[in-house]
């Protein structure tokens, strides 16, 4: 039987995501009140880091040591994948040794890859192009503070990157409505438009993206891997800051979430991140919670 991996937010049902998460409300309340259950003992997971990481790696150690079970933080340099092995190679061996394996690598195509040759569950740390253990974060968040989001207002404030990509996936799962404000050239993978249909809007106006939104968020204009393009994107994305008067034309009650690390005075300022409205911690802290139901759905 092939093992349920977590590659995209849409590798999971409307009714497993919302499974996944009504698990991490209570994994939290566990947490707080100190009544956690090992629930995972004696299972291992695999960490392959081909790129830097500091939430990811230290949620999911963490998240295995308060399930029971062991994590194995494996950098390229420390294992044969930096001298040339194939990927089909490492998960052939890998997933002989171990329950689950997380990877956070570039091209969505070597996770890809990866999983196809694996006999345990693989999951998304991260790819250029998706990033959905973020998401189960945010979701989470937005639930825990005000309700569920089916039906509410979205405002992607930025590149159209893999954050974005999987806030997409997400509209359509969970039937909410997300408005995407990008300079020219910046917009999300053009399938995944086409396929969400009228669940996403993409206009080159941050005003009118967030005009009552019930959410905002954003992320820094060059991720990982484009420093090089650091100077052009500043200049491409000038005026798509999320500042204090953006988040005015907001709902009053809108939340601010950024997956982090952010550049205050760059795409947001420091007003909105370090302000009333910013759950930018309690998203960061999240990922522990919602990536051990992951756990849990995947490995039963």
């Amino acid at each position: 039987m092939q093992p349920k991996h977590f590659l995209k937010l849409s590798d999971l049902s409307a009714s497993e995501l919302r499974r996944v998460l009504a698990r991490a409300h209570e994994l939290k309340a566990e947490y707080r009140e100190r009544r956690m259950r090992q629930s995972l003992p004696q299972r291992v997971l695999a960490m392959v880091f081909e790129k830097s990481s500091t939430r990811t790696r230290v949620s999911f150690e963490t998240a295995m040591a308060q399930l029971g079970g062991h994590a194995i933080f494996i950098a390229p340099g420390d294992s044969q994948l930096g001298r040339g092995e194939p990927v089909e190679d490492t998960a052939r061996v890998l997933s002989r040794m171990v329950d689950c394996i997380m990877v956070r690598t570039h091209q969505h195509g070597r996770i890809e890859r990866f999983a196809a040759h694996s006999s345990v569950p693989v999951i998304n740390g991260l790819t250029d192009s998706h990033h959905p253990c973020q998401l189960l974060a945010d979701l989470q968040t937005f639930e825990e503070v005000r309700g569920p989001i089916t039906g509410r207002k979205v405002a992607w404030i930025g590149d159209g990157n893999n954050v974005c990509n999987s806030y997409i996936e997400a509209a359509m799962r969970l039937d909410f409505t997300l408005h995407v404000a990008c300079p020219d050239g910046y917009a999300p993978d053009a399938g995944l438009l086409r396929t969400a249909g009228d669940r996403v809007v993409v206009t080159g106006d941050p005003s009118a993206a967030a005009h009552q939104a019930d959410l905002v968020v954003t992320d820094v204009w060059a991720s990982m891997g484009q420093e090089q393009e650091a100077q052009q994107r500043a200049e491409a994305f000038r005026g798509f800051q999320v500042h204090g008067a953006l988040m005015k034309r907001a709902s009053r009650e809108a939340l601010f979430m950024h997956c982090l690390p952010a550049h205050r005075g760059e795409e947001v300022a420091a007003e909105v991140i370090d302000g009333p409205q910013s759950v930018v911690w309690e998203e960061a802290g999240n990922r522990l919670h919602s990536q051990k139901a992951l756990l849990e759905f995947l490995l039963g």
